[in-house]
């Protein structure tokens, strides 16, 4: 099996096949919930806070983008426990999870910077790369069809992500005990709240042989403009075609055989039309009936148009997918108007003719799904796996936002510009980047052209703009000490020894105030 970080896998329940006329509903197949997960009914953040164990910052160790023995800086933590709303708020200051280690690249200081990315899957657009994997997938469904032409121009991109173990600053598990991380009653958390006010004052480690990408990769031809980003030429005259390649630029560009055959048949009837009453109503609405035709046939296909095609009964292969709750730091847990599947971790297992060839994992959160990564099988290869699991993760994205309204993103992990093989992900439009400064999203549209100019950018183009939910009072920090949950400003007064107050500064900084107040900083 390979890995894909990043860009696959989807929830939970028993599947149906592809193109069977959309995914099936989410349950959970008997035995298959892993043991000790359980789920907790109530909105997000309706439940026991998190509980993280900060790490730190770790400074030069080896990138797995650019090769750097030592140019690598992050911040990170294990989340002993976590809530989907923490999770999201958490993403969406630049963070990201393998396992139960939850890192921040320190995007001003770290060689490759990791932008997070998001598809506004709503509005999510085909592009021709993606209608080939997706056509590709059909014939081979359905008449077995296997074109190694087209897999080898959209090849598996080989490159080490986010589950790279020289990528985690921090390797070894939390030896902190499960009884350390457990509250005492709610009696001696309210005790030292209150003290405060009386006294005044106000990844897991992942172990990868070899990795790669199932998304095409965007050319890193300098003379070749990104998709998006404006030529650098003023004007662009295309070169004569070598003899028998290539389309005659001289000629107009061809046509449909059925869209001329269309249009001549409404050219008849506007002729007819002269020749009878004037105002016929009966040619009014043949004429009407064909240009309402043709501007449908002229619409561009939806990714579900090509996802829940029936497949004819003689079909060569059956693809089934397999959904389930699957271990993470994340609480599972159901929303009255969240998704029927609820919120949490999941594994999709995809099954051609009876054996898996891929396993997806990625986060249900309040508002998105956030795809993890992907194994799959390289014997598979040639179907581009990676972009077709992604295609399906976004239509799921869709699907869920009819139960779910304000869950209407798929995100991507991280776009990393300066290393052109982590460029492909720029492909799935349209797109936002986080800003690293403001923590606003901008269209990638926007980012790139100031990253060709330099790696790390603030993408927010008003100066006078702050982060919003920076920390703002650090005595508010909760913490869980010695199995009590307390503010910062309580614990530092009870704490003995030398101070940690810049690593719980530091700690705060980066999660932002809402997160500092809600999740569970343990201190031993």
């Amino acid at each position: 099996m390979q890995i894909r970080q990043a860009g696959g896998g989807l929830g939970r329940g028993t599947g149906g096949t592809a193109g069977g006329g959309g995914l099936p509903p989410c349950s959970v197949p008997a035995g298959r919930c892993s043991a000790g997960r359980r789920r907790r009914a109530g909105p997000p953040g309706a439940m026991p806070a998190a509980v993280v164990e900060y790490k730190g910052w770790k400074e030069g160790y080896r990138c797995g983008y650019c090769a750097s023995e030592r140019g690598k800086v992050s911040a990170g933590m294990w989340a002993h426990s976590m809530t989907v709303q923490d999770y999201q708020d958490l993403i969406d200051r630049g963070w990201r999870r393998s396992g139960k280690y939850v890192y921040k690249p320190i995007m001003n200081q770290t060689c490759c910077p990791q932008y997070t990315i998001r598809c506004q899957a709503l509005h999510f657009q085909t592009s021709k790369s993606h209608k080939k994997v997706l056509k590709k997938m059909l014939k081979f469904i359905s008449k077995g069809d296997v074109s190694k032409a087209v897999s080898e121009e959209e090849p598996m991109d080989s490159h080490i992500e986010d589950v790279a173990p020289c990528d985690f600053a921090y390797k070894g598990e939390s030896r902190v005990s499960q009884s350390e991380l457990t509250p005492l009653s709610v009696d001696h958390t309210e005790r030292a709240e209150y003290e405060d006010e009386d006294a005044g004052e106000t990844k897991e480690e992942v172990n990868v042989q070899k990795v790669e990408s199932g998304f095409p990769q965007i050319s890193a031809d300098k003379d070749t403009p990104l998709l998006g980003e404006p030529s650098r030429s003023a004007k662009i005259v295309p070169a004569p075609p070598k003899p028998g390649k290539g389309a005659d630029l001289s000629k107009p560009p061809c046509r449909k055989a059925k869209d001329i055959r269309k249009e001549r048949k409404l050219q008849k009837l506007l002729q007819n039309q002269m020749c009878t009453i004037e105002g016929s109503q009966l040619q009014a609405d043949q004429v009407f009936l064909l240009q309402n035709s043709k501007s449908k046939t002229n619409q561009p296909k939806t990714i579900e148009d090509f996802i829940f095609v029936s497949l004819p009964d003689d079909a060569r292969h059956k693809l089934e997918f397999t959904r389930f709750l699957c271990d993470s730091p994340l609480e599972a847990e159901d929303a009255p108007n969240g998704p029927d599947c609820g919120y949490g971790s999941f594994h999709q297992q995809y099954w051609l003719d009876g054996k898996i060839i891929a396993v997806g994992v990625i986060d249900i959160l309040p508002y998105c799904v956030s795809s993890v990564y992907l194994y799959y099988d390289p014997d598979y290869s040639f179907l581009s796996l990676g972009v077709y699991s992604a295609l399906r993760e976004i239509a799921f994205t869709r699907e869920l936002h009819e139960k779910a309204p304000d869950l209407s993103f798929y995100y991507m992990g991280f776009y990393i510009h300066s290393c052109p093989k982590m460029r492909y992900k720029g492909q799935y439009r349209p797109s936002d980047l986080l800003c690293p400064e403001t923590y606003v999203w901008t269209p990638i549209e926007q980012c790139l052209p100031l990253l060709e100019h330099s790696k790390y950018c603030r993408f927010n183009q008003d100066l006078k703009a702050v982060d919003e939910g920076r920390m703002k009072e650090l005595g508010r920090v909760r913490v869980l000490h010695k199995r009590t949950v307390m503010p910062y400003s309580v614990y530092k007064k009870r704490r003995k020894g030398p101070s940690d107050e810049a690593s719980v500064q530091q700690y705060a900084s980066l999660v932002g105030q809402t997160c500092s107040e809600r999740m569970l900083l343990f201190r031993s």
